[in-house]
């Protein structure tokens, strides 16, 4: 057992204790940043970490040469110095003794963006997942509990088997507990105990075993009961509203100096998370849209003039729409929420139905289900009412749409028959697919090696293919949406041979808004990036107001 120096930044990168006060993020940047030379004696890299007035460390962030930004997350010894550490356990794990250095290295970090021009900037880098060589746990005093959040989506059960199972198989920590129904189980004092076998093939059923629910969330009452029953790694998987609940949690858990980290998975079958590749359970989706798609096309070209409409889900992001499209090669339309449509007039969704039934004789339509929302809106009056987790109660748009495409063929000569299929629940529901099992291993286990580690007030995921350590606040500061000006969106137009329902000035606000953040050499030293420097974030990210 040994106490080593704050490894939440390079070992080689020492960082001054007077930074850790309220400041202005650009200025903290630069005078309060230490230098330190890295193991090529060329590198300088800089380090801030800023805390609020109340002493909650939320923002830490490292600067290096050509650009380089490190957006790293908290560790334990923010807080708690002169914590001990000892050998990783998975040294002298069988299963892992083949692996040339499994231990992830200190300073390995993994860039938020990897197309870049030979005089770019480096960028913004997060640290990357993996195990290290020294922990901050001992196995035995591990008091593991796992809670989940939110809607059902596919592979929770996988997650929480792997969590189960990882903590086991390869750090051997028996004591695991299951919080049933959400947020409002911590205090509701609803636990069951995990172990691998009690788990072992909830991976095949869907759902998740532990229950869920939506809203529930009393800070105080949630670590009072982390604090009383002793727990020391809280597991949380949910979607960006879940992650912002396990933000403020983190924050009470450092206000009250307790050792315990805080780890969070993100879930959202909608694949809105920010800055990760892709959630778990979004390919499970993609793949079983296919069969209402599918349904939709044989009811379609079955009868003279059909029409299939489908609506898939995807409140503000029509990702599962969009990529179902794509695989299926069957859709005539895909309408998402990024993309504004109408319904009358020259180019509208009424005068491509007809020229698509004249020329095929049937079409299928796909929508998502935040598509449309504000042709709707005037004879909806929940869009002002929120469920319990915050989201905006939405109208059905594939009734409505279902609606006014009946209405509008009353009146004409043109007979149509549609046929209007909604698989939203039965989607959810299911188990997750071969390809979902596997990333929601690689899920759990990032998320076991981070929290062992030390690390903590964190989310895992993968960004550009490498698993990474992302600070609470960048994936829940905005979230992940269709790009129309991009060639994903291209190659559906032209895969659908639908108009884009957009004039030129449309395109060019969506491109001004969709427009991804640059990033410019200012001087030698400076770099101005509008994703770490922005005065907004400076002040309501940086000071933990989110």
């Amino acid at each position: 057992m040994e106490s080593l120096p704050n490894p939440s930044v390079p070992q080689n990168l020492l960082v001054d204790s007077s930074s850790n006060h309220l400041l202005n993020h650009r200025s903290a940047l630069s005078s309060s940043s230490v230098k330190a030379s890295a193991s090529n004696g060329d590198l300088k890299l800089q380090a801030a970490r800023k805390a609020g007035s109340d002493g909650i460390v939320r923002c830490k962030i490292v600067r290096g040469d050509a650009g380089y930004v490190l957006e790293d997350v908290p560790h334990l010894t923010d807080y708690i110095p002169d914590l001990p550490t000892y050998p990783n356990p998975l040294q002298d794990n069988p299963a892992y003794s083949v692996v040339k250095q499994y231990f992830v290295n200190l300073d390995d970090t993994v860039a938020q963006k990897i197309v870049v021009h030979k005089n770019s900037p480096r960028g913004t880098h997060f640290r990357r997942a993996g195990p290290r060589q020294r922990v901050y746990f001992e196995s035995d005093d591990v008091r593991a509990c796992i809670v989940t959040c939110g809607g059902l989506c596919p592979g929770l059960n996988t997650v929480i088997r792997e969590i189960v199972c990882g903590l086991s198989d390869m750090y051997g920590v028996t004591k695991i507990l299951g919080i049933e129904g959400g947020y409002k189980g911590f205090y509701a004092r609803n636990t069951i105990p995990l172990t691998p076998k009690s788990v072992n093939d909830i991976h095949k059923r869907g759902g998740t075993i532990l229950g869920t629910s939506r809203g529930g969330h009393d800070t105080t009452k949630i670590v009072d009961s982390i604090q009383d029953r002793g727990i020391n790694q809280v597991y949380i998987i949910g979607g960006d509203g879940t992650q912002k609940g396990a933000s403020v949690i983190f924050e009470e858990i450092q206000r009250r100096g307790l050792k315990v980290v805080i780890s969070g998975i993100p879930k959202t079958i909608d694949n809105d998370i920010a800055v990760i590749d892709k959630s778990f359970g979004f390919d499970t989706a993609v793949e079983e849209a296919q069969r209402a798609i599918n349904a939709a096309h044989v009811e379609a070209e079955s009868i003279e003039n059909g029409i299939g409409v489908v609506k898939l889900m995807g409140r503000y992001s029509g990702f599962i729409a969009m990529y179902a499209t794509l695989a299926s090669r069957d859709v005539d339309c895909c309408l998402v929420p990024e993309s504004p449509f109408y319904l009358e007039g020259k180019g509208g969704l009424f005068e491509f139905i007809e020229k698509r039934l004249k020329e095929n004789g049937h079409m299928v339509i796909v929508v998502a289900e935040g598509a449309g929302q504000a042709l709707i809106a005037e004879s909806m009056r929940s869009m002002d009412h929120k469920d319990a987790s915050g989201n905006k109660l939405l109208s059905d748009v594939g009734l409505w749409l279902s609606q006014n495409i009946k209405d509008h063929f009353a009146g004409k000569k043109m007979g149509m028959n549609l046929k209007y299929i909604d698989p939203t629940y039965m989607i959810r529901a299911v188990p997750s697919n071969a390809s979902d099992n596997v990333y929601c291993t690689l899920l759990a286990h990032s998320a076991i090696h981070g929290a062992m580690a030390g690390y903590t007030g964190f989310t895992v995921g993968p960004v550009n293919g490498r698993h990474a350590y992302i600070p609470f606040h960048r994936i829940t500061e905005k979230q992940k949406k269709v790009v129309i000006t991009d060639r994903m969106w291209a190659r559906l137009l032209s895969s659908t041979n639908q108009p884009s329902f957009l004039s030129n000035k449309d395109v060019e606000e969506a491109g001004n808004e969709e427009e991804p953040p640059t990033q410019l050499r200012d001087g030698d030293d400076k770099m101005v990036d509008d994703q770490v420097t922005d005065p907004e974030r400076d002040s309501s990210v940086c000071n933990g107001y989110l």
